[in-house]
């Protein structure tokens, strides 16, 4: 609430509708962010989005990543992330590429 004229008065905010972030899982969005950041600073800030053919690179990795996790490997090793958040990052972007295709 703020205070006008010394009456106080309810705040509003039109955000029904529109998507709640806060809805994100922080840890596993910090974790998702970790992968991203390392990937930006070994290839390049959207490297992803000129690796050919990225739609089935990006699968066969997600898919490595997630057989570590099932072999009982939590953790990637080169960049001590965990492999699930590399596998979200694989997903995310073949899940970009393909909205982009639909714009």
């Amino acid at each position: 609430m703020y205070v006008e004229n010394g009456s106080k008065k309810t705040g509003r905010k039109h955000d029904l509708g529109k998507p709640d972030f806060s809805l994100m899982p922080p840890n596993a969005e910090l974790e998702v962010v970790r992968v991203l950041t390392y990937g930006a600073t070994k290839y390049d800030r959207d490297n992803w989005k000129h690796v050919d053919g990225a739609a089935d690179r990006y699968f066969a990795a997600a898919r490595r990543h997630m057989s570590a996790v099932r072999r009982v490997e939590s953790y990637d090793e080169e960049t001590g992330v965990h492999h699930y958040a590399h596998a979200i990052c694989s997903l995310l972007f073949l899940l970009e590429l393909e909205l982009e295709k639909d714009n």
